[in-house]
């Protein structure tokens, strides 16, 4: 039994309860504690992470701490009353003896191993401190997590720290311990790993997950309801957030009484009426299947079938051009019903603005739960087969669209670009349901390829936030101007690999740097994203990174990641080279009606990406290749190229670059255009087909 003094007994006495008044902390894992002494290593996201910690706890914690904060006369009596250790990082002998003689002596102490306080909510390079300590005490050593501190008044959240409204009083907390490892098995990768699979186990209990993706949609609606959620780019048309609940809730009582199926296809462009059929549809707790328009006849029958579409939601001006699509046998011409739903319409308008949000959910009957129930149908884009249908839970999108939130954290002023399809996963989940929760406003465009136009929209309305691809980036440099783009502060690359040079050419000509994220239509979509680092406040301040060239970024909060030897799937270190395999709330349910290939992915709720990739000691994740894209014995690797090429002078100056020679081509096939997307994705079915026509 560890022994306190009468002072330390005295501080815990005045300041449990002093605490508990301000947070409700749940601890989880306690079993996980051993009996003797040990080593606690923690993230740390805000000033009083300690005393929370000390709060889940049933211990007293010993703290490592800067000599620097232990000896300021306003803390020193404090903190050397409750035992903490002071270190002087050049000199950290003597805290590593005092440190191993508590642990020695039956008692917890704390290391927070980032170093210093996370100013983007996630978790930074671990320093090897920790390891000196547990290698020297022989200790035991427990990751644990604290969750959901990331918004509270004592984080970085919004650039600040204490200058915000608490959300909530108690504001809730999870406290997770993790089992311990041994001091050998404790280096920074492993215990990087560790503390990830914990914030992944945390982020998931969290309650809000379980709502339906329609409650999500109204109470965000309902904040705010003046404002404009949606502009037309097309007509310039404008939608405040309540006209469009209140015509999403009129239109979703029709879908209701008039047809039992369970999906609804909608074959619509990004756009005003294409917003309001989703959420209609999601309103009417029907799944919504925005259908790829742009992939054929025969891919789009394949996708009916599958999926039972019999229901279909569109506008006359766009079916006229669609000359070969396979409607199915009801068809919804929103430019001929909504306008005989006017007097619904404003009824509902109404009803939305004065009726508390409890009282509107019940009105419309929505759910209490959505949970794992499908709530979003995508297909893919049969790049290398038979399209497959991705079934996203209300769990997926409302929690991509958390972890995504802590990731942007946009302000109101905010506004961004929706040119993406909506059946596209990133336009999907980041332009339709993101904006529709949190309350940012979007301009959309039907045509992601008519750059000129859209740059018009960005000067036009101020717009902030330009989610793209690569390949519509590249359009941007022949069409826009760079005063055009002056007023983003973020743009945003996914669904392929941004090659360097683009981005140095996009940087060079409108002066603005690209941010490259990682994501697939399994994972609902966002898995990790660069983003600009934080302004130093006064000149030579370190600067945590939030990017770094050629890699994707950090994980979004709440997932973890195991790096797998792709044959054997034997458990490698996050920094070595291997499968990549994540967790979290936004891996999908499982392909439709296609338990095989389900089975193929995911493992005991561990989704194989099918990507090669590694993370490095700051946490970013490199992907290095698609193991799907690999050659196989026998096959040649053939390059299509739209401009002629020296093969000859082209395989020597790889071979000197030091390419392996898997990736180095053996043939060149001259084509007009390599074959692209509508999502600006490459068709690779039309990539091998050219490939093969040689």
């Amino acid at each position: 039994m560890v022994s306190t003094s009468a002072a330390e007994r005295a501080l815990y006495f005045i300041g449990r309860p002093l605490v508990r008044s301000f947070y409700r902390v749940t601890a989880l894992g306690l079993e996980n504690l051993p009996a003797r002494g040990f080593l606690l290593v923690p993230n740390h996201i805000t000033w009083v992470d300690a005393l929370i910690l000390q709060l889940a706890c049933p211990r007293p914690i010993r703290y490592v701490i800067d000599q620097e904060y232990y000896h300021k006369p306003i803390l020193h009596q404090i903190l050397r009353a409750v035992g903490c250790i002071p270190i002087n990082i050049r000199h950290s002998h003597a805290a590593v003896r005092a440190a191993a003689e508590k642990i020695a002596n039956g008692e917890i102490v704390c290391v927070f191993p980032e170093g210093q306080l996370e100013r983007t909510g996630t978790l930074l390079r671990l320093q090897r401190g920790y390891e000196l300590i547990a290698r020297h005490a022989n200790a035991l050593v427990v990751p644990v997590w604290l969750d959901q501190l990331w918004g509270s008044i004592f984080s970085f959240q919004g650039g600040r720290f204490f200058t915000k409204l608490p959300k909530r009083i108690p504001y809730p907390v999870t406290i997770a311990f993790g089992k311990p490892l041994e001091p050998n098995a404790a280096d920074v990768a492993t215990m990087r790993e560790e503390l990830l699979k914990l914030g992944e186990f945390c982020f998931s209990r969290r309650p809000s997950l379980d709502r339906h993706l329609a409650e999500e949609c109204v109470r965000g609606l309902k904040r705010r309801p003046f404002a404009t959620a949606v502009i037309d780019g097309t007509d310039h048309s404008k939608l405040s957030r309540a006209k469009l609940l209140g015509a999403a809730a009129a239109f979703s009582r029709y879908l209701r009484k008039q047809f039992s199926d369970e999906r609804i296809a909608i074959v619509l462009p990004a756009s005003k009426g294409s917003m309001l059929a989703n959420l209609a549809v999601t309103l009417a707790n029907k799944v919504p299947v925005d259908l790829n328009f742009t992939i054929g006849r025969a891919a789009n029958e394949s996708c009916c079938r599958r999926a039972n579409l019999r229901v279909a939601i569109s506008a006359t001006p766009f079916m006229e051009r669609l000359k070969d699509f396979p409607w199915p046998e009801h068809i919804l011409k929103l430019d001929e019903l909504l306008p005989r739903m006017k007097r619904q319409i404003i009824l509902w308008w109404i009803i939305s603005v004065l009726a508390p949000a409890r009282l509107l959910l019940r009105l419309l009957q929505i759910p209490k739960k959505g949970g794992h129930a499908e709530a979003v149908l995508l297909f893919t884009s049969g790049t290398t087969g038979e399209p497959k249908g991705v079934v996203v839970s209300h769990r997926n999108v409302v929690g991509n669209v958390s972890q995504f939130r802590q990731l942007l954290d946009a302000k109101k002023t905010d506004a961004i670009l929706a040119s993406l399809p909506f059946f596209h996963t990133f336009g999907s989940t980041v332009t339709l349901w993101y904006p529709l929760i949190e309350g940012v406003r979007i301009v959309t465009f039907p045509n992601p390829l008519e750059a000129a136009k859209c740059a018009a929209l960005i000067e036009q309305y101020g717009l902030t936030f330009l989610l793209a691809t690569p390949t519509f980036l590249r359009l941007y440099l022949r069409k826009a101007e760079p005063e055009q783009l002056g007023t983003l502060r973020l743009i945003i690359a996914g669904a392929e690999k941004l090659p360097l040079d683009l981005a140095s050419h996009f940087e060079k000509r409108f002066h603005k740097k690209v941010f490259e994220g990682y994501g697939l239509t399994e994972t609902a979509p966002v898995v990790s994203v660069n983003l600009p680092d934080q302004q130093p406040r006064t000149s030579g301040e370190h600067v945590q990174p939030s990017s770094r060239l050629g890699s994707v970024g950090r994980l979004a909060p709440g997932i973890a990641a195991e790096i797998r030897e792709p044959e054997t799937n034997r458990k490698l270190s996050l920094y070595e080279s291997g499968m990549l395999w994540l967790r979290g709330p936004n891996i999908f349910e499982g392909y439709l009606h296609d338990p095989q290939r389900t089975d193929e992915v995911l493992r005991d709720g561990w989704l194989k990406t099918g990507d090669i990739a590694r993370f490095d000691e700051d946490g970013f994740l490199y992907i290095e290749g698609r193991l799907s894209r690999f050659s196989n014995k026998g096959e040649a690797l053939v390059l299509l190229s739209a401009v002629d090429i020296d093969l000859t002078q082209l395989r020597s100056k790889l071979h000197e670059a030091g390419v392996p020679n898997l990736w180095i081509p053996k043939q060149v096939q001259r084509v007009e255009a390599i074959p692209v997307l509508a999502s600006g994705k490459l068709d690779l079915k039309k990539c091998q087909e050219r490939a093969a026509e040689r």
